[in-house]
């Protein structure tokens, strides 16, 4: 069995969905946590000057969506064949998406000093883009053919855990975020229901992204 180590900051961003794929697989691993200060240190020690990097027995993987499948090839987290790997794929990357346009958001949103302006933007974006990317989360579900409550087959892969990650920050900006999409609600819910995933939700530090 190979040995992992995660280099990323202590925060979920682009790499919680490999910490995440871990914890669904029971898989043990390092999670290193690379503070502000050592980052200058570690930048050039990485192929691309950025994190995630992914430890596989010493050899250093980049990209947190390439780690992320890699590891769900090996966990079985991947769906079944080629049609549910890209059924799969295709909720993973929406879910990036949506990450980027939230962290957009979260840069302007952070950056204004107007108070007025700062509700707007809020506003703006949970009354826009929160429900555009929920419908097309539904959509994706209701087209893959998923059985159980899952995305893709019947049973946990990372469609599901990658939808997870990306409404447990939509959620702390907004507690309804999932009020009006009961199929993704159920989702969150059958994730949150699985063993390996319920022990490590309960053990993980806060965080609103």
């Amino acid at each position: 069995m190979p040995t992992y180590k995660l280099m990323y900051f202590p925060v979920r961003g682009r790499g919680e969905i490999i910490r995440l794929a871990f914890a669904a697989a029971g898989q043990t691993f390092e999670d290193e946590l690379v503070s502000m200060e050592d980052w200058p240190s570690l930048k050039p020690k990485v192929p691309t000057g950025q994190i995630p990097v992914l430890e596989v027995d010493g050899k250093q993987l980049s990209q947190s969506l390439a780690i992320a499948r890699y590891l769900a090839r090996e966990f079985d987290l991947s769906g079944q064949g080629n049609l549910e790997q890209c059924l799969v794929d295709q909720v993973v990357d929406t879910a990036a998406d949506t990450f980027t346009q939230f962290y957009e958001y979260y840069k302007i949103h952070d950056q204004e000093t107007d108070k007025d302006k700062k509700e707007d933007l809020k506003k703006k974006f949970v009354t826009e883009s929160i429900p555009k990317f929920a419908r097309i989360f539904t959509t994706f579900m209701e087209n893959s053919g998923g059985k159980n409550g899952y995305f893709v087959g019947s049973k946990l892969t990372l469609a599901d855990l990658a939808c997870h990650d990306i409404f447990t920050t939509l959620i702390h900006l907004n507690s309804d975020a999932l009020k009006d999409f009961p199929k993704l609600a159920a989702n969150r819910q059958q994730v949150e229901e699985n063993e390996n995933m319920k022990l490590y939700l309960t053990k993980r530090p806060e965080s609103s992204i």
